[in-house]
């Protein structure tokens, strides 16, 4: 068994609109898991119970091996890194530097010749007011300083927001190599799926407040093919199929999950394929929400 950064059992929230969960998931530990789901989907409010800011009205939350009720003991919070969607307005009257130098009081991992460096590569200004700085500086301030904190464990609500595709770019490969060289988890809160082709190892899909569970990032997108296919063989009787049409000139369009045994069974009853294409996560996730889930990690 892989050692687990965080579990979650039969954890839920009442909010306003509708109850988050309840939410089972186990979380490895040094792996970049991706929640996905649209805005109100329970993203934040997981990440939010993560951290305690928020607490789950039932349930039980694990941290590295250890539950704890009630506010998180300050040696955990300092192991806890969180970018939120919003930032704060604790430090918006002070420098990009003087809020490294506070940080680094309060985090005992806290590298500052990481921040430095990660501040220099995406052309942070470190002498500007924070609340003076443009929405992607700002942005890549508050990541910077929660990589440089060297926390066990990441939380990511939207990164991408306010960066632009360059700037994202360049963040992209500060993760990764920044993974390469310690024991992270992070958890990345999004709905855009470029993030998770880029960054993920797993997948976690949230839909009006529920967790329709977990499973790796590369197994998803392999399982599912579409395939075009010339030939009488009746769709129902080819291997996963969930979705198929009839195309002009006789082709055949199918969606299957069960792609090697679809290709065996074409081929058997002399049936020629003519494509395969690999669908996008998007359209997978489609799927996913409507019954048809992915093989799950467990």
């Amino acid at each position: 068994m892989e050692p687990i950064a965080v579990q979650l059992s039969g954890v839920s929230k009442m909010r306003k609109r509708r109850v988050i969960g309840p939410i089972d998931l186990t979380i490895p530990e040094g792996y970049v898991v991706a929640i996905l789901g649209h805005n109100g989907s329970g993203k934040s409010t997981l990440l939010n119970m993560l951290q305690q800011v928020v607490l789950p009205d039932a349930g039980q939350i694990i941290w590295f091996g250890k539950e704890h009720e009630g506010p998180l003991p300050i040696e955990l919070r300092q192991q806890i890194g969180f970018v939120a969607d919003n930032a704060g307005l604790e430090e918006n009257r002070i420098t990009a530097q003087e809020a490294a130098d506070f940080r680094a009081y309060w985090y005992p991992r806290w590298d500052m010749k990481l921040f430095n460096q990660l501040i220099h590569d995406m052309e942070v200004p470190v002498d500007v007011k924070l609340n003076k700085m443009s929405k992607g500086e700002r942005r890549k301030f508050e990541i910077a300083a929660a990589i440089a904190a060297r926390p066990r464990l990441l939380l990511l609500d939207e990164p991408s927001s306010g960066l632009d595709p360059f700037a994202w770019k360049v963040m992209v490969e500060q993760f990764r190599t920044f993974m390469t060289e310690g024991d992270t988890t992070i958890l990345i809160a999004t709905h855009i799926a470029d993030e998770v082709k880029r960054l993920a190892d797993y997948i976690v899909l949230m839909h009006r407040g529920q967790s329709l569970g977990m499973a790796e990032k590369d197994m998803v997108l392999d399982q599912w093919k579409e395939i075009w296919y010339e030939g009488d063989l009746r769709p129902e009787s080819i291997p996963g199929v969930v979705e198929s049409s009839s195309e002009e000139r006789g082709l055949v369009r199918i969606i299957t999950t069960r792609v090697s045994e679809a290709q065996e069974r074409l081929e058997l009853a002399n049936n020629r394929v003519l494509k395969i294409r690999n669908l996008e996560l998007d359209e997978v996730l489609a799927f996913w929400i409507a019954g048809y889930a992915p093989v799950q990690w467990k």
